[in-house]
């Protein structure tokens, strides 16, 4: 009978975590555009420079291409666009200050 006791304090105690973590958001549940579409009009990843300067105009500051792969950032009033090579790789709404 203690031994039983024992296994099944055992079986609980091991699944306990794992159902814990199931009830986590995993990497693969979480949308990133919805993360990064922060502020409204930012460029969703993949657009090509030419169309962001069509929808957005020009940028306030272009800074790059940098390393490689080459990144270019250029930066807006509320956001910033980071590209790899001709396309938008992440945008991220600026810190107020």
């Amino acid at each position: 009978m203690q031994r039983l006791r024992l296994t099944f304090l055992l079986a609980i105690a091991v699944s306990a975590p794992a159902q814990a973590a199931s009830d986590q958001p995993q990497p693969g549940d979480i949308d990133p555009a919805q993360v990064v579409q922060a502020v409204p009009g930012m460029p969703e990843r993949g657009r090509t420079m030419q169309a962001v300067r069509a929808r957005l105009g020009d940028p306030r500051q272009v800074v790059g291409p940098v390393g490689e792969p080459p990144i270019t950032r250029w930066v807006y009033d509320e956001f910033t666009v980071y590209f790899e090579h001709e396309r938008v790789l992440h945008s991220v709404k600026r810190r107020e200050r």
